[in-house]
């Protein structure tokens, strides 16, 4: 028998910035009627246990098919964040593909701003804020826990609260073992909530990199959109392109298309895969 005080809610997992399942970043995906109360949010984020769990609902007394402009906010299983990527091409990948919305285009409203998506044939594109990093002092204890003993250059992106530490060659980004104990102990990480550790790319790709937030509950984070807000301006600075292959060099491995768009944008293209739907009772 049905428990009447339990609600239903939809849920998904979605493989996002990936062709085929199993690959890429998983994210969670949350479809509410109405809002929830943080705390209960928080609760499914840690049940979840993805590096973030998204949750949508329309903001005009609308049904999820006819909306067009949508809430979202993003936990991981510790906090919320104010920025995650991958769990939003998640959200559009279900609003598109699972509901079938009656557009192509959404609008996301959340702390960052407004935020768009849109699908065509090349995959999802989102449509983000940059974060143009600026060159910093070396912060030495947080290196030293990151395993890194040279570098071509330390920048920091406010917005994302980001640190870039670019490395002289790829093989560097792949063979990076963090002490991440270390790090979320370090003092210095006041004012960073993520490391992306980057070095320019050979063969199909401009540039790599991989994104550490132990702090935030994500020791190694698979794909990370909001991380390319900050390399996309960076690595264009450098290349002299507009528009670049990228590849995350986590353990599932993850690519991307990154543009520099006008009014301070970074376009970004990538695909997802819905790996699992069910309902939560809550």
């Amino acid at each position: 028998m049905k428990n009447s005080t339990h609600r239903e809610v939809s849920i998904y997992q979605v493989d996002a910035f990936a062709a085929e399942p199993f690959t890429g970043n998983p994210g969670g995906v949350c479809l509410l009627r109405e809002p929830l109360k943080d705390e209960i949010m928080a609760k499914i984020a840690a049940e979840m246990n993805l590096s973030e769990t998204a949750f949508v609902h329309p903001l005009a007394k609308q049904s999820f098919q006819k909306a067009t402009v949508f809430s979202l906010r993003w936990f991981t299983p510790k906090v919320e964040v104010s920025l995650c990527g991958h769990a939003t091409l998640a959200t559009a990948a279900v609003l598109f593909r699972e509901v079938k919305v009656n557009t192509n285009e959404l609008e996301f409203r959340t702390k960052s701003g407004s935020l768009r998506a849109k699908e065509s044939q090349a995959g999802i594109h989102l449509f983000l804020p940059a974060d143009d990093p600026i060159e910093i002092l070396p912060p030495r204890q947080l290196l030293r826990t990151l395993g890194v003993k040279d570098f071509i250059d330390i920048q920091y992106g406010s917005k994302t609260r980001s640190l870039l530490v670019c490395l002289p060659r790829e093989e560097d980004v792949h063979s990076l073992s963090p002490d991440y104990k270390q790090m979320e102990s370090s003092e210095t990480q006041r004012g960073v909530e993520g490391v992306i550790v980057t070095a320019q790319g050979s063969h199909r790709y401009d540039f790599i990199s991989r994104f550490f937030a132990p702090w935030m509950g994500i020791n190694e984070d698979p794909v990370t959109g909001a991380a390319h807000t900050v390399l996309a301006p960076y690595w264009s600075r450098i290349l002299g392109k507009m528009e670049m292959k990228a590849y995350q060099a986590s353990a599932r491995g993850g690519e991307l298309t990154v543009r520099l768009g006008s009014g301070n944008t970074v376009e970004l293209i990538g695909n997802a895969v819905v790996v699992l739907k069910g309902e939560l009772m809550i």
